[in-house]
């Protein structure tokens, strides 16, 4: 198939925001990495990582941002990302992914053992090198598209001899039949294609409760929010302001939320701020509480 530019020919390019002008198409990827950079060093303060993942993000190339952060886009959060760059095994709810992570320069067609009831003469599976992913292997599923990032690649196929990298890369596949984990570029990980991590941009779906269901959870927030109410503060100051009257708790459960509201990019990921102290507060602190000369102090004893 024939591909113009890799920012424009997305069949999703125009809900990415990889549409318009040169000028505006240079600024949303240089903003899209910056975004996926700051991702990954988040995620690098609580999780273990092989050395060189700082080097290889100052690297990072849009193709592989723009891979990452539509990962992000169908409900990916920072504590996941682990996963993603330690080898985890992706399910996207997404088949459009599968033509957009096609990029003219530096894709190519790969051989591997994944999803092996899909067509692979429609549906080949697709490998790309990059400085954070290493090698990306992605494909397409019934429903969707897959993606894996391996430490190493493997370059063998038809009419090829094995290279010094597919010998590395079948070391890789000792380790994961010893470990039963995933050989990513920057670690282990425990999702394997038999326990994959699934992405789907809608997953809640609203449904009722039986009426044993819905009186028996009724019951229950009223009985937390009773133990609350008097845990939070003081007793007397609970019996004084008493807390409204809610007659169906329930209903705020499955209450949505606009936006990215809810458990958002960071999930329960550590949150880390890190601020610097204004000048003028500094000087304000370190003055000293020395009265200005000539103030009156009130006689020690007096009112």
């Amino acid at each position: 198939m024939e591909r113009k530019h890799a920012w424009v020919s997305f069949p999703h390019a125009k809900r990415s925001g990889r549409t318009g002008s040169g000028a505006e198409r240079t600024r949303a990827a240089e903003e899209e990495r910056r975004r996926v950079r700051l991702m990954i060093e988040i995620t690098a303060r609580a999780g273990a990582y092989r050395k060189g993942l700082e080097a290889a993000v100052r690297r990072l190339g849009p193709e592989e941002a723009a891979i990452l952060a539509d990962l992000e886009r169908n409900g990916l959060q920072v504590p996941q990302l682990h996963d993603v760059l330690c080898g985890g095994h992706v399910l996207v709810d997404d088949p459009e992914l599968y033509e957009a992570w096609r990029f003219d320069k530096v894709s190519r067609r790969r051989l591997s053992s994944h999803h092996r009831d899909m067509d692979k003469d429609r549906y080949p599976d697709i490998g790309m090198q990059g400085h954070v992913v290493r090698e990306k292997l992605h494909g397409r599923t019934a429903q969707g598209t897959w993606v894996q990032l391996e430490k190493t690649p493997a370059a063998f196929g038809k009419r090829k001899l094995p290279g010094p990298n597919d010998l590395r890369h079948l070391v890789d596949y000792v380790v994961y039949l010893i470990t039963r984990s995933n050989v990513g570029p920057w670690g282990l990980s425990r999702m394997t294609e038999r326990r994959p991590m699934y992405l789907s941009p809608v997953l809640a779906v609203p449904t009722s409760l039986t009426p044993p269901v819905a009186r028996s959870l009724t019951q229950a927030l009223h009985r937390i929010e009773a133990d609350d109410d008097v845990t939070a503060v003081s007793q007397d100051l609970a019996a004084r302001f008493p807390p409204p009257d809610r007659a169906e708790p329930a209903g705020e459960l499955g209450r949505a939320l606009s936006g990215r509201g809810g458990r958002g990019l960071f999930g329960n990921s550590d949150v880390w701020v890190t601020e610097t102290p204004a000048h003028s507060a500094v000087a304000v602190l370190d003055e000293t509480s020395e009265p200005p000369a000539g103030a009156l102090l009130p006689e020690r004893g007096t009112p």
